[in-house]
């Protein structure tokens, strides 16, 4: 699902890093050699629909690379 992402990302959490992220065989393979995490957040974000909704969102981040792959997993609620 394509979306924008509005304003910061909040309550960011480390889900896995190191030999915990499970991707990180395909990480190395297409982005290059770095210390992968997985970061979990909250933001507020616009679907396709044009509805801002807050959502918790998920990626991948290393090092010198930066946020790569970033998917919506859970909306919160519907805002104005």
């Amino acid at each position: 699902m394509k979306f924008e992402i509005i304003g910061p990302i909040r309550l960011v959490e480390r889900i896995a890093s190191g030999p915990g992220v499970r991707d990180r065989r395909r990480l190395v393979r297409q982005y290059g050699r770095a210390e992968w995490r997985k970061m979990k957040g909250v933001a507020h974000v616009r679907p396709c629909d044009g509805v801002v909704i807050d959502a918790e969102i998920h990626w991948y981040e290393a090092h010198g690379i930066g946020k790569r792959e970033t998917k919506l997993k859970k909306p919160i609620e519907a805002r104005e």
